[in-house]
């Protein structure tokens, strides 16, 4: 037919990101070319929208982190330290307890290494532990200050030497004592802000 029309599926970044985490939590991945038949787009458009598996990948495991992380700071029940580890515990817990996301770690090592502890992942991980620390804090002020940002980052990667123990060092994960090394950390940056104040 002469002047026939073909029409294109147009989809934003956020739908993909929000079908990928679908997928993901179905099959512990992300397949390109089955997303797009999900989506109905070409494999080109997925691409053009989603920029690369890896940065499809980095905002589904982002979306489904920070997802529990939401869910565990509206349980939280005391404030300082003990509310921070509570968060933790819950959010640790509950990613550990989540069969796609194990699946994605024994199936896919290199990948899950690269992006949980080295790329946006870790960078927004921080950043939302920054506020958490603020949040727990209350008006006792302990943590705000210079210092926030690097307590944010080494708390986090006291966290992941633990939840990615098996990718890291082939270790077995000891949340016991990753919690007693955070809670020393909280605890030692919390005796030095009331040391200098």
């Amino acid at each position: 037919m002469r002047g026939a029309r073909t029409t294109r599926r147009v989809v934003t970044r956020g739908h993909v990101v929000h079908r990928a985490c679908r997928f993901f939590l179905r099959q512990g991945t992300v397949d390109m070319q089955a997303l797009s038949r999900d989506l109905a787009v070409s494999r080109a458009t997925l691409y053009r929208v989603a920029g690369s598996r890896d940065a499809l990948l980095t905002d589904v495991l982002w979306e489904l982190a920070d997802h529990l992380l939401e869910r565990a700071r509206r349980r939280r029940t005391r404030g300082g330290v003990d509310g921070v580890l509570e968060i933790t515990r819950y959010f640790v817990t509950a990613l550990r307890a989540s069969a796609p996301f194990e699946a994605f770690l024994r199936a896919e090592p290199d990948t899950a290494r690269r992006l949980l502890t080295g790329g946006c992942v870790h960078r927004r991980a921080v950043l939302a532990q920054r506020s958490i620390l603020l949040e727990a804090e209350g008006r006792d002020r302990i943590w705000s200050g210079s210092g926030i940002d690097d307590l944010a980052y080494l708390y986090v990667r006291v966290v992941e030497s633990a939840l990615y123990a098996e990718l890291l060092s082939r270790r077995r994960p000891d949340f016991d004592l990753a919690e007693r090394a955070a809670r020393a950390v909280l605890q030692q940056t919390r005796r030095t802000a009331a040391d200098t104040s």
